[in-house]
């Protein structure tokens, strides 16, 4: 039983709804979220475009693709995306919708309705970690943007050089309790926006933010045009040369596309519980894929054009943007201002972004454990700002220490590299992978159908045919060349 205010009364069971009809399709549209709903599809839209477009797309997009080969690098990203990432979103957000709670008690619901096994709530808990794990590092970096507000606003980049901005960066992230100060002030707004709920929170954040965002992309791109070797920028962002493409690029770029479409980490499946049940899977999957492509490519429209005008190399690694676009303001009619702008903006996409890495656990927790919103809220913001402290001194007092060097995919590793790895690259493929097999082979064709409620049969046919198959083929091939 559920009271009204969203709290269990019986703090030991989750809210499994097993009504069905006579076929044994649960009557999903009956049952809503005790967390509440999105106001509407586009305030789901923006929700989940703001958990996909964040860091990903402006800070890690450009730099991976700096370091993998440039324009063979983004075809196959491409085709990961709408070859893998594409059908498991939409599976995702089924699920999400037909569980209408956690990831962990929508699995354990779902797999109690089609009559198999209560073990694939691991399903849930593996993304729920995998959530808790990016958000930990997520937060660090997110720290770095809010401090390149500060940064800006006091016209540190003000004719700048090469040089200057680099050294800035390195004494920066070479200060742990720098990065500690800055890491802890982006968990904490983390946390006041995840504990005012819903559509007071994480759909208000998403409605502000992301037009921002995106405005401010395009004024970048439109100086990068201006100020910067666009010729040489487009062509490395889009010229193809496959030579120089490894196995590692392709698990690279797979794991990106469930990294930048939050696929497999139980954000999307959590935001697709407080979906109402009239608004188009397919159609805000779909919106949610391209808007978050097109912000990639965008970035990198005005990342890489500056880099080669200042002869930076472009696959400088994490770094890359703080290094990048300081340089480029430092030297532009009201830099300060736009640098200010930028870093505010970039900041707001972690944020929309780090809102649903930690709703996932904080969702299970009001579920199961009877506890408040606010109080699973700050347990859970903590917890993950402990876990970052390992990312913090990944970049200084243990920049050294590789701790898995001895296994040689990880040799080399920093603790900060190792979570980006095993999460980006690891983890959630292979939740991705057994959102496709459950969807596909466990769930029932009737239940699966009718909550995608898709507008032609054949669509649906094309769909479940990709995730029965050749999404999850193609992530085991792809691991299978990755460990042989």
């Amino acid at each position: 039983m559920v009271e009204k205010s969203g709290r269990f009364i019986d703090n030991a069971q989750p809210l499994y709804n097993l009504e069905t009809t006579i076929t044994g399709v649960t009557m999903a549209d009956k049952q809503e979220s005790i967390h509440g709903q999105w106001t509407g599809r586009w305030g789901f839209i923006l929700a989940a475009t703001g958990s996909a477009v964040g860091l990903g797309n402006i800070w890690k997009f450009p730099y991976i693709t700096g370091e993998n080969g440039g324009g063979a690098f983004v075809i196959v990203y491409l085709m990961c995306i709408a070859v893998i990432g594409i059908p498991i979103m939409m599976a995702e957000i089924m699920l999400g919708r037909r569980g209408r709670q956690s990831p962990i008690n929508t699995m354990t619901a779902l797999a109690i309705q089609s009559g198999h096994s209560q073990k694939w709530h691991l399903l849930g808990w593996m993304g729920v970690i995998a959530g808790f794990l990016i958000l930990s590092y997520y937060s660090v970096i997110a720290g770095w943007a809010l401090a390149y507000v500060e940064r800006s606003m006091t016209g540190a980049f003000n004719d700048s050089t090469p040089e200057m901005i680099k050294t800035l960066f390195g004494s920066f992230v070479a200060n742990p309790l720098q990065l500690i100060f800055w890491h802890s002030l982006f968990m904490f707004l983390t946390i006041v926006v995840v504990a005012r709920g819903v559509q007071g929170g994480l759909e208000k954040a998403a409605r502000y933010m992301m037009p921002g965002l995106f405005m401010i992309l395009l004024l970048l791109v439109g100086y990068a045009m201006s100020a910067g070797d666009f010729s040489k920028g487009l062509n490395f962002l889009f010229a193809v040369d496959f030579s120089k493409i490894t196995t590692n690029s392709i698990v690279i770029a797979m794991g990106h596309a469930f990294f930048t479409l939050s696929l497999g980490m139980g954000a999307i499946m959590v935001y697709g519980s407080y979906l109402p049940k009239d608004a188009s899977i397919g159609k805000a999957t779909l919106i949610i894929a391209v808007a978050d492509t097109v912000v990639a490519l965008l970035a990198g429209m005005a990342i890489f054009p500056l880099v080669f005008a200042n002869q930076l190399e472009p696959g400088q690694g994490p770094g890359l943007i703080f290094q990048t676009l300081p340089l480029a303001f430092g030297h532009m009619p009201w830099g300060s201002f736009f640098a200010t702008l930028f870093f505010i903006l970039l900041t707001f996409a972690a944020w929309t972004s780090s809102i649903s890495l930690i709703e996932p656990a904080v969702a299970y927790l009001v579920e199961n454990r009877g506890i408040t919103r606010v109080r699973a809220s700050i347990l859970m913001g903590v917890s993950c700002w402990a876990m970052g402290l390992l990312t913090v001194f990944s970049f200084n007092l243990w920049s050294k220490f590789t701790p898995l060097s001895f296994i040689s995919i990880f040799e080399g590793k920093t603790i900060f590299d190792l979570l980006d790895y095993l999460t980006a690259n690891i983890m959630l493929p292979w939740g991705g992978f057994f959102i496709a097999v459950f969807a596909a082979w466990f769930m029932a064709r009737e239940a699966s159908m009718d909550e995608l409620a898709l507008e032609y049969r054949w669509l649906y046919n094309i769909w479940r045919f990709l995730v029965r198959y050749i999404t999850p083929v193609a992530v085991l091939i792809i691991f299978l060349k990755l460990v042989s």
